[in-house]
């Protein structure tokens, strides 16, 4: 059985591409082949910035004779149901075979295709992968038609065996197929010719190139953290700048630099981001400062002087991209300690439009500003220091700091607020409020934080809900459910009693009177509610909490409560995987069936009560005194919000309910006898229904 092995060699590939497009290029040509019948044993696909690789072991050396029957016209049918018929088989009528069917003679065909050799099948399935490959953004060049992410250099399609090696022939735009490559594109430019897979790969690796991306960031991270450790200095994690630095180059030669002392004094936050985005850089910090004080390049070649004058260009310009984060810092500090503060900022965000249906930045800022005043006391903030957190939260906004560098709002906040001399409260809040903002996302704990957070996210929904911009399917432009998630990981890791309907009506009440509208700017408090339920209903599945748990909770009332909410699907969840939780649901179920087929037929509701003095087994009295001293039990554990407690209590109704279903005929000729039990029934929803809506729960 031969393995094939593919290479498409281009210009630079760009490496947030690069992943995959190996990827895309295994499914494509592996989908293909499968579909044609050449089955394999494994495939493996490699990218480099100048080259796509797919090895394919074990595939089949032609495709398997397929034979295929297939029923046609019944015999004496008309001549073009005939002819039709033989057109699709491709046969002629001399072929076709008679047979007698229980609904008489039937024409059928024996239709037979011939396997066809791979390498003819591989042809024409690189080909039509290679045209339409899916490039996120694509060129042509030359006289052409084919479209590539950078031109397309040459292809190396082959297959091997223990009798040798073969090339696929292919031809696409002039680009013949062969058995040859190229080395890196400095150090070993010429071309060479393969085997096999494994001859390509260590024929690669003599040539300057590392084939595999892990190798390359392994070999990258291995050799920075030795260089940094060697001065007694630590490398800042990254791994999307690793992932990236090891898609920019095939023989990764890193090298260390030092930062200008005049730059050491900038936040670490500013020189890592800047080297970052700008170089590519990573950050090497002084763990016992936590300064970052010098930095990593990898470069794309070994060169005589051991990368001197690589590293000498780097800290040039290095020294010039720094230089503008400096200026702007020293900028923004002058505009945070001026008498006018940072309130300056805030001004100019009155011409910063938000939403065009929304208002501007400024008045967002109002909103929550208001709307954290009014959460403060329910998650133990300050109110006023809630409300200037609020105000100066996105002052950054307008910072040239901010303005060069986006993903740096919020913590350039906090260093300006310091600077200003606001409370360290406040600082924190600039920075702290825009989280969480994923699920790995630390949640702020402090209180004037945690009130900002929350007013920004439900100003956010709330606005949005008012003029109809809500998520539909997989389209979230606004990231109403991050926002919602976010909300919810503030409230229940915060344990804060915040009922959603009451923070509705209150953003509503502010919107009114900030826009000049009336209380009924938003009006649609329960959908908004239902979405949060949704999100919840997400976030606690990843926690092992069933969805209909949380439904059977979502009916009771408080549902708007959401660490209330919690508590009781939790307890709930926990009791129906006991022994006793599951008989009792059971138990539960059948009295519910029962009572509601009753009512059904009766057109009565059977919830007047059922009188001890009708009882007549044992079982029915004992019954009895179990519900009663359930009731007396639960009621108060859910008055307390101990729904352990309500629990312990469900879990003495199991074995009187299981042994009066045992032993009991609800539905007794005695008619009297018939209503009262169905009165009892009626208990057992009742009291049951004081935890949660078990006709929600499955099972």
């Amino acid at each position: 059985m031969p393995d094939l092995l593919i290479e498409l060699f281009s210009e630079e590939i760009p490496a947030r591409m690069q992943a995959r497009a190996a990827e895309d290029l295994k499914k494509r040509v592996t989908d293909g082949l499968v579909e044609a019948g050449l089955t394999y044993a494994g495939a493996a696909a490699l990218s480099t910035p100048r080259r796509l690789t797919l090895a394919v072991d074990g595939l089949l050396a032609e495709s398997p004779t397929i034979r295929e029957e297939r029923k046609g016209p019944k015999v004496g049918a008309p001549d073009k149901a005939i002819e039709g018929f033989l057109r699709g088989a491709g046969l002629s009528r001399e072929q076709l075979e008679e047979r007698e069917t229980p609904k008489g003679a039937v024409y059928f065909a024996m239709i037979e295709k011939p396997g066809r050799p791979a390498a003819e099948i591989i042809a024409e399935v690189l080909e039509d992968t290679i045209r339409n490959f899916p490039w996120p953004k694509s060129m042509r060049w030359g006289a052409g038609s084919l479209r590539w992410v950078r031109p397309l250099h040459s292809i190396l399609c082959i297959l091997s065996d223990e009798n040798g090696t073969s090339v696929v022939d292919l031809d696409i735009d002039g680009i013949k197929s062969g058995n040859t490559t190229r080395g890196h594109r400095f150090m070993a430019p010429d071309a060479f010719a393969v085997t096999g897979f494994d001859d390509y790969a260590a024929k690669l690796k003599r040539a300057f190139v590392v084939l595999d991306a892990r190798e390359r960031a392994e070999a990258i991270w291995q050799e920075a953290t030795n260089q940094a450790f060697a001065s007694g200095l630590d490398v800042v994690e990254d791994k999307g700048l690793l992932a990236e630095v090891s898609g920019l180059v095939e023989w990764p030669v890193v090298l260390m630099g030092a930062i200008d002392a005049e730059f050491l004094e900038l936040p670490p936050e500013v020189l890592q981001t800047s080297m970052k985005e700008h170089q590519k850089f990573f950050s090497v910090k002084n763990p016992k400062t936590g300064r970052i004080e010098k930095f990593i390049t990898v470069a794309n070649r070994e060169t005589a002087d051991n990368g001197a004058t690589i590293l000498a260009g780097n800290q040039k310009v290095l020294s010039a991209r720094l230089a503008d984060a400096k200026f702007f810092w020293e900028n923004d500090l002058r505009t945070a300690k001026s008498e006018a503060g940072m309130s300056a900022w805030v001004e100019n965000l009155s011409n910063v439009t938000f939403h065009n249906r929304l208002g501007t930045q400024a008045a967002r800022i109002d909103r929550i500003a208001a709307l954290a005043r009014e959460i403060a006391p329910v998650v133990g903030a300050d109110a006023d220091l809630a409300e200037q957190a609020a105000r100066v939260a996105k002052a950054d906004l307008s910072s040239e700091m901010v303005y060069e560098f986006p993903e740096l709002q919020g913590l350039m906040g906090r260093y300006y607020a310091e600077a200003a001399g606001l409370p360290q409260a406040v600082a924190n809040a600039c920075e702290q409020h825009y989280s969480p903002l994923g699920p790995g996302d630390d949640v702020p704990s402090e209180p004037v934080s945690v009130a900002v957070a929350l007013a920004d996210k439900l100003d956010t929904l709330t606005g949005f809900w008012a003029i109809d911009e809500k998520p539909t399917g997989s389209k979230d432009p606004y990231a109403l459910r991050r926002a919602a998630l976010g909300v919810i990981r503030l409230v229940l890791e915060n344990d804060v009693r915040m009922p959603l309907n009451m923070v509705f009506g209150k953003a509503a009440e502010i919107t009114g009177k900030r826009e000049g509208a009336s209380g009924e700017a938003f009006a649609d408090v329960n959908d908004l509610r239902g979405f949060f339920h949704d999100r919840l209903k997400v976030f606690l599945r990843d926690q092992g909490i069933r969805h209909d748990v949380i439904d059977a909770c979502i009916a009771m009332d408080g549902s708007d409560d959401l660490t209330l909410l919690v508590k009781r699907a939790r307890a709930l969840e926990d009791f129906l995987k006991t022994e006793d939780g599951e008989n009792l649901l059971q138990g539960f179920k059948r009295a519910n069936n029962i009572l509601t087929q009753a009512e059904e037929k009766d057109g009565v509701e059977y919830s007047f009560g059922a009188d001890r003095k009708f009882a007549e087994d044992p079982a029915e009295k004992a019954l009895f005194d179990a519900l009663e001293a359930g009731g007396a039990a639960i009621s108060p554990a859910i008055e307390a919000e101990d729904f352990a407690a309500a629990m312990r209590g469900m879990a003495a109704l199991r074995a009187p309910v299981d042994a009066f279903f045992e032993a009991v005929q609800v539905n007794a000729e005695n008619e009297v006898l018939r209503r009262n039990r169905l009165n009892l029934l009626s208990q057992i929803r009742q009291v049951c229904g004081q935890v949660a809506d078990l006709t929600k729960v499955e099972g």
